[in-house]
């Protein structure tokens, strides 16, 4: 390791600057892996894989595509949404090749963002406290994969608009239609349980 790598510090640095470094010193990478590696293990968990060694594979596949793409990337949008893009890329090939339907959420600290989001559905104020965490997510698990996909990222990664148009490659326009009509349609499976 370079005497220059050590000084690549996980909040010292930009990620547009991290990745400038890492073209320049591959130890740099360390410094992106560090930062991302949380969040992305926790976003492929939240979009429904289980698996402990599966989700350490889907992650270690996602480092080693952003490395081999880092010159790829287009430095006029944020690096998150970009590398989040690839994570998403992966989770949805390994579930198609693996052919599972994901189950989004299974631990105690997302039943806290789910009851957040039944809050945003618009639901009357007297029903809001009657849904179990489970019948909670077993409507983001009843979703059309598009729509559990915004939902995921709206709702439990904290993505903006403009993060999500640019992950899942869509205007920012679809992105807010997608959200509207995946309210809907939890609040329609809600009230029909």
């Amino acid at each position: 390791m370079s005497s220059d790598s050590v000084q690549y510090s996980k909040s010292s640095c930009s990620d547009q600057e991290l990745v400038r470094l890492t073209l320049g010193d591959r130890h740099a990478f360390a410094a992106i892996v560090s930062r991302y590696e949380a969040p992305l293990m926790r976003y492929i968990v939240r979009l429904g894989c289980r698996n402990t060694a599966s989700a350490q594979d889907l992650l270690q596949e996602i480092f080693i595509k952003t490395y081999l793409h880092l010159n790829d990337y287009d430095h006029s949008f944020p690096f998150s949404s970009w590398i989040y893009r690839i994570a998403h890329n992966e989770i949805i090939t390994f579930f198609r090749k693996e052919k599972i339907r994901p189950a989004v959420l299974d631990r105690e600290a997302d039943f806290f963002l789910l009851e957040n989001m039944v809050g945003d559905l618009g639901v009357d104020d007297a029903d809001e406290g009657r849904y179990s965490p489970k019948e909670i997510q077993a409507a983001v698990d009843a979703l059309d994969t598009r729509y559990r996909d915004v939902i995921v990222l709206k709702f439990f990664e904290e993505k903006s608009y403009l993060e999500i148009s640019d992950i899942l490659q869509m205007p920012e326009g679809t992105v807010a239609t997608l959200i509207n009509r995946a309210k809907k349609k939890m609040k329609s499976i809600l009230e029909k349980r």
